[in-house]
């Protein structure tokens, strides 16, 4: 058992919080890098690159093919033309376990490492020398005299595989984030960026029952419907919707084979005369289950009222998709863009910035650690 996030986040406190940090992600489909300069009040986006990963280097957060990752990231820090090599990664939520327990306040952090490291042998489904573990403190607990704290494991393996991509690749590891946890920090910007009526219900104010944003998390294979209140979780789905229903649609009208189709979207090489009408297709059917879903999503939940959406991933970007999606749901859409009202480098054109950035918010909310370096 080894305590792997701690002892990374002390190599970042040692380098103080303004320290440089590059955002990785490692997805399914890509890898996409974000450096943050400025400071938390102003950040400034000083370089974002993204790419792609062939079919099979990934699968479901695991790293199937660690020459391929390693050289794809490597290219990517090359592209970005970044000195800095400080690096922060994060391990999909499927691969954490979390729990919370009470302990005496006051504890010093070498004793409250010890009393976790009792309670995670407990608590977690894996063997002692097989885990890589982390805590932190929440706070004061509701009995006198206690501090909540929040503790995280996950297999050594896995950890290990993020560590060894990054070093590879030629970067140092010094954060281990959760990707919710960094999705969920960069779409705190967005809220912040969303007129102040809009703020105050997605955070509660306000007489009546708190609104919740609904967030579509659009992937290759698969979308996540979050309802999100705050940083809480009302409600979570998963959709076997996605782009590569786009990539099908391709094929089929074009005659190729998925990977080739793949390329030609990518590439935004699709015939003229055929992306209007292939993407109004595509977007309608998308926008259909979406709204299905959120009606799902919202009968289901605790909160039974949105106030609005927002679209995330790199499809979120395709032209049409949000206007769809305000005409069957009747909300207000929003196209995520975890840079609105960043300054940005020079070299960094606006059309590729939004083409890029719905499918940012993992990666931005990690290079935001270099600003909290601690949440």
């Amino acid at each position: 058992m080894r305590l792997f996030l701690r002892g990374l986040l002390r190599g970042l406190r040692r380098g103080g919080s303004q320290a440089s940090l590059l955002g990785v992600d490692l997805g399914n489909a890509s890898v996409r890098v974000v450096e943050l300069g400025g400071s938390a009040e102003r950040p400034v986006l000083q370089a974002l690159t993204c790419e792609a990963l062939d079919k099979g280097v990934m699968n479901d957060g695991q790293v199937e093919d660690f020459d391929a990752a390693a050289a794809a990231l490597r290219r990517a820090v090359q592209r970005c033309g970044t000195g800095t090599r400080r690096a922060a990664l994060a391990l999909p939520a499927a691969g954490v376990v979390t729990q919370r327990l009470s302990l005496p306040a006051g504890l010093t952090e070498a004793a409250l490492e010890q009393r976790v490291q009792a309670a995670a042998q407990h608590h977690f489904p894996f063997a002692p020398d097989e885990m890589g573990l982390d805590f932190c403190v929440l706070g004061p607990a509701e009995a006198a005299g206690q501090v909540d704290v929040l503790m995280a494991a996950s297999r050594q393996d896995r950890v290990q595989d993020r560590q060894g991509v990054a070093e590879a690749a030629g970067l140092e590891p010094v954060v281990l984030d959760v990707e919710p946890h960094a999705a969920h920090r960069a779409l705190a910007r967005i809220a912040a960026s969303l007129p102040v009526g809009a703020q105050a219900d997605a955070a509660g104010a306000g007489p009546g029952p708190a609104a919740a944003v609904a967030l579509f998390e659009i992937g290759a294979f698969a979308t996540l419907l979050k309802l999100l209140r705050g940083e809480e979780v009302l409600y979570a789905r998963e959709l076997p919707v996605g782009g590569a229903q786009f990539t099908r649609l391709i094929a089929r009208h074009c005659g190729l084979g998925f990977d080739a189709a793949e390329q030609m979207k990518l590439a935004g090489t699709v015939p003229a005369a055929l992306a209007p009408m292939l993407q109004a297709e595509f977007a309608d059917g998308l926008a259909q289950e979406l709204a299905r879903a959120l009606r799902i999503g919202l009968a289901s939940s605790p909160c039974h009222d949105a106030c609005r959406i927002v679209l995330a991933g790199a499809t979120a970007a395709l032209p049409g998709l949000q206007a769809c999606v305000a005409r069957l749901t009747h909300l207000e859409t929003h196209v995520a863009d975890p840079f609105a009202g960043m300054a940005r480098a020079d070299g960094l054109a606006a059309e590729r910035l939004a083409a890029l950035a719905p499918g940012c918010l993992t990666a931005c909310g990690l290079a935001l650690r270099r600003f909290h370096p601690c949440c």
